[in-house]
């Protein structure tokens, strides 16, 4: 019996039963016979005559992929903790396995990953969430809140039974004995459980009102999710998005139901995805609106320290993944388009990168003006982005200088393509509060070493090129001197020990600013300082960390679920 609910009522009993959709577009219910004596009446609850599909857009690493032969390399598959068998799947692979693998010719999107299991209550099963494309995306960060997000919005119709909402005027939804008829009145200023009345400094929250509820209640709402190649540059993953809204408004146009436009909600590098889709032909206007989560705006400066020492002072497990050393990242970012789009952009500013010079009192701050010259594309000094020698590992598919640089180019030109630009109906959230656990800035500290020498220590370590640095991935860096080796004998046993002599020991220093792990609050907060209107309401969530941003927080659901609220107002009725 599909979504019956019964409801006491003087005349007897009275069954509800709605009416959904079929394959063949046609409205059907189902429900279980009963004895002829039973006169009892059956309802049919009539549904939205209107969709507005919601598509997901998952961040970087969140898409699985295969192999051109439809072989998993990147599947998040789990639903708790870490994803082991993607742990399992990497941990000790070196740099040139990866760059091998992890390539974006010789990759694609992996749409056969889990799906949660069949919901008869909602009329979903197996098949239709791998339809929808969940199965494209990671199970382990976002099932559990598209699950929970296909429930608010689609198994209650009656806005008097959606308990978020509150007015004293009215009942405050705890009743059930509500028939399906009975309407919420209009010109209610409603308060919304979980959402803080301040979204910033200085910017209150507007409320829900009950002619947004009542607006909201005419559609229903479809949950899909968008895969796309995340080792693509992300103008390719626009592209798709575009082709994907197209199947998703043609396949909601049914014989009883009409569909003209889809609602989005990103997760980080997504956004990007999602700002260059909407300025495709036809695409704003069959976006109703926007919902970005952590979003690095304008990029984010961990992008460029991952490349240079690698995650494994980070976050030691995600580094098994992702890349423990700069060599293990350098060796997929390089080759990556998309990768190297999440790196500051112009708009991020000037002098994020510092660098101490303790032999002449005064350090240098990077860039000036253009980062893809000065440090992308600086190929002699040491703390350029990329090390050339670390394109071609031992056991790698090595790319040149010039793919790369050609890579760095097209960065450049999708950033200022998306620059300042948002969809006119954008809601945001960031990760904020007072705690320092992001990166605004990458500062390398420089100190005396072991045994400097008498002789050496006029360097300016600024100007030194890869070759007057020794430098393996990890964050030790040393300048002159050299390693030396010696085996001490104890009793029985004898130990082999390195120890490295230098002048100077250079080192990458951890969070120096508030943010959610990953992007910044100069990032994560960008948009409304450049956006203006376009942005309708922009949180920031204390406490919210980046990747379980979708996963962990119920202060992420509830400004979500509000964003989604007010874009339904938004929306046309053809």
């Amino acid at each position: 019996m599909s979504d019956m609910k019964n409801v006491t009522n003087t005349a007897g009993m009275i069954r509800f039963s709605e009416l959904r959709p079929a394959k063949n577009g046609r409205l059907q219910t189902k429900w279980t016979l009963t004895d002829p004596k039973q006169l009892d009446t059956v309802k049919l609850v009539i549904p939205p005559t209107h969709a507005l599909p919601i598509i997901f857009v998952p961040g970087i690493m969140g898409s699985n992929l295969c192999n051109k032969n439809n072989v998993p390399v990147w599947l998040l598959d789990s639903l708790g903790g870490v994803p082991k068998d993607l742990v399992a799947a990497w941990v000790g692979r070196r740099a040139g396995v990866r760059q091998k693998i992890l390539h974006p010719e010789r990759t694609q999107v992996y749409q056969y990953g889990a799906v949660p299991a069949p919901n008869p209550t909602l009329g979903i099963d197996s098949e239709e969430y791998t339809r929808r494309g969940w199965g494209e995306i990671s199970q382990l960060s976002y099932h559990e809140f598209l699950l929970w997000l296909e429930r608010k919005m689609n198994h209650e119709r009656n806005p008097l039974k959606w308990s978020d909402f509150k007015n004293s005027a009215i009942d405050d939804g705890s009743s059930r004995n509500i028939e399906p008829s009975a309407k919420i009145p209009p010109g209610l200023a409603m308060r919304m459980e979980g959402v803080p009345e301040l979204a910033e400094s200085g910017y209150p929250v507007k409320p829900v009102t009950s002619d947004e509820l009542l607006r909201r209640a005419k559609f229903s709402y479809p949950v899909y999710a968008f895969g796309y190649n995340w080792l693509c540059s992300n103008e390719d993953g626009a592209d798709d998005l575009r082709k994907r809204i197209k199947e998703i408004i043609s396949e909601n146009n049914t014989t009883h139901v009409k569909c003209s436009q889809v609602m989005i909600i990103t997760h980080s590098m997504g956004g990007l995805v999602a700002r260059a889709c909407a300025q495709l032909p036809d695409m704003v206007d069959s976006i109703v609106g926007v919902v970005h989560g952590v979003m690095p705006a304008v990029g984010a400066a961990v992008a460029y320290r991952r490349c240079k020492v690698g995650m494994a002072d980070e976050d030691y497990v995600a580094g098994l993944v992702i890349g423990s050393d700069g060599k293990e990242v350098s060796a997929v970012f390089a080759q990556a388009p998309g990768a190297l789009q999440l790196l500051p952009s112009e708009e991020y500013g000037s002098g994020w990168l510092e660098i101490e010079d303790p032999s002449t009192g005064h350090g240098a701050a990077l860039p000036r003006c253009d980062p893809y010259e000065e440090i992308y594309l600086e190929k002699s000094k040491w703390w350029g982005l990329i090390n050339e020698d670390w394109l071609s590992p031992i056991g790698g598919k090595a790319i040149r200088w010039n793919k790369y640089a050609l890579n760095i180019k097209h960065a450049k030109t999708f950033h200022r393509k998306i620059a300042g630009y948002f969809h006119p109906n954008t809601f945001v959230f960031f990760g904020g509060g007072s705690e320092k656990k992001s990166f605004s800035k990458i500062k390398w500290t420089v100190e005396k070493g072991i045994s400097p020498s008498r002789v050496n220590l006029s360097h300016k370590i600024s100007e030194l090129s890869h070759l007057s640095v020794r430098a393996d991935g990890t964050n030790n860096l040393y300048v002159g001197g050299g390693r030396v080796s010696r085996t001490t004998e104890r009793g029985d046993s004898s130990t082999f020990l390195t120890r490295e002599l230098s002048d100077w020991e250079i080192r990458c220093a951890l969070h120096d600013s508030t943010g959610d792990g990953t992007v910044p609050l100069i990032s994560g907060g960008f948009p409304r300082w450049r956006a203006g209107n376009c942005i309708l309401q922009q949180f920031e969530l204390p406490g919210v960390a980046h990747e379980p941003a979708y996963r962990d927080y119920s202060s992420v659901r509830q400004v979500t679920y509000y964003a989604i609220t007010k874009l339904t107002a938004l929306a046309k009725i053809s």
